[in-house]
């Protein structure tokens, strides 16, 4: 597990949802990423058997794979892989597979098959506004099974626009986003922080900016993550009681 030297106020500080969380997580991710789909299912199953988990607050962060990716990319995405790592297709093909039966374990049926790979920016963008709306969760959810699972092209914005609807975003909101440049620089600037915390791939996990977990690892380890950050974060525990020997905002007992 990583550990950081810079402070929790590198960058962002006030576009967190809440302060008042004892435990902030900041994942950084892409909806066209299928190690991050199954890096957010293993990090589920640690969270859900997390004692404190009413103090974590979860914050999607927006990472782009491949910033200079077209709306749509014209190619199947077995192709494009082979093209850009410079593979055959058959080898293409297994790493495609193995991906597919990976998430298979974690309940996710991906169709790698049908996807359509394109630009992921505009997807960013209506996260943070899921974010201001309590919804980024939900809409992250959406876009990384529509692109993994249901063969939606996530870089059009006619398809955004109804995904993030059929995830519960306003649509007059969504249109006013995607028609304008709202959001884009907070997306710059979560990319910005990953490149100063030495992010390099994703799914990425920070969990107050003191200790991080890099991939998709197994729950386990996600669970230590949370327990060692409780750990240095936790209130402290009153020994005796205080009785009338205060004194507050409103005057002295």
């Amino acid at each position: 597990m990583e550990t950081f030297a810079a402070p929790w106020a590198l960058a962002c500080p006030d576009a967190f949802p809440s302060q008042e969380a004892i435990v902030q997580i900041e994942i950084w991710s892409d909806v066209v990423c299928p190690w991050c789909a199954i890096g957010k299912r293993r990090f589920e199953a640690a969270l859900a058997d997390f004692a404190h988990r009413d103090d974590v607050d979860v914050w999607w962060r927006s990472y782009e794979l491949d910033p200079s990716a077209p709306r749509r990319r014209p190619e199947p995405l077995v192709e494009h892989l082979a093209d850009k790592y410079e593979l055959d297709q058959q080898r293409a093909q297994e790493f495609q597979d193995f991906m597919t039966s990976m998430a298979a374990e974690e309940g996710l049926a991906f169709r790698l098959d049908i996807a359509q790979p394109g630009n992921t920016f505009d997807a960013h963008r209506l996260l943070h506004l899921a974010a201001e709306r309590g919804l980024q969760d939900t809409v992250k959810e959406r876009f990384l099974i529509a692109y993994l699972s249901d063969g939606e092209a996530v870089g059009e914005p006619e398809v955004l626009a109804r995904l993030a609807g059929e995830a519960g975003l306003d649509a007059g909101e969504v249109e006013a986003v995607l028609t304008g440049d709202a959001y884009a620089d907070a997306v710059r600037t979560d990319q910005r922080a990953a490149r100063q915390l030495g992010i390099s791939g994703v799914p990425f996990f920070a969990f107050n900016r003191t200790h991080g977990v890099s991939g998709a690892q197994p729950p386990d380890v996600f669970a230590q993550a949370l327990d060692e950050t409780w750990a240095t974060t936790r209130p402290l525990e009153p020994v005796g009681e205080a009785g009338e020997t205060t004194c507050g905002p409103g005057g002295c007992a």
